[in-house]
């Protein structure tokens, strides 16, 4: 099997993945293959990015030169767990009102 050139492995569970930017700006992993039962619309930009798109009620249908996705979240064998505490700052030095002095 091959896979779509840009393609990289899934740190968790190896399966070929690409990264694609979602309208709000966010990365987001999709399988590197086309699927048929995917949500998502993806597409190519004029400068080579790989966007992607929710497939919604208002828009189901694909457009243009897009192609069906799976979010890899939705399929990966082994996912990271989530952090169920925050990441602290560090770094940050505390607001003059609090005891910092110049």
């Amino acid at each position: 099997m091959t896979t779509p050139h840009g393609s990289t492995p899934c740190p968790s569970c190896g399966q070929p993945i690409r990264w694609a930017v979602t309208a709000a700006g966010r990365r987001q992993a999709l399988n590197a293959l086309a699927d048929p039962a995917g949500n998502l619309g993806a597409y190519a930009d004029g400068t080579g990015r790989l966007r992607v798109r929710v497939l919604t009620a208002e828009r189901p249908t694909l457009e243009g030169a897009e192609w069906r996705a799976m979010p890899h979240a939705a399929t990966c064998t082994r996912p990271q767990p989530r952090r169920s505490v925050p990441r602290q700052r560090t770094g940050v030095r505390p607001a003059p009102w609090q005891g910092w002095k110049r």
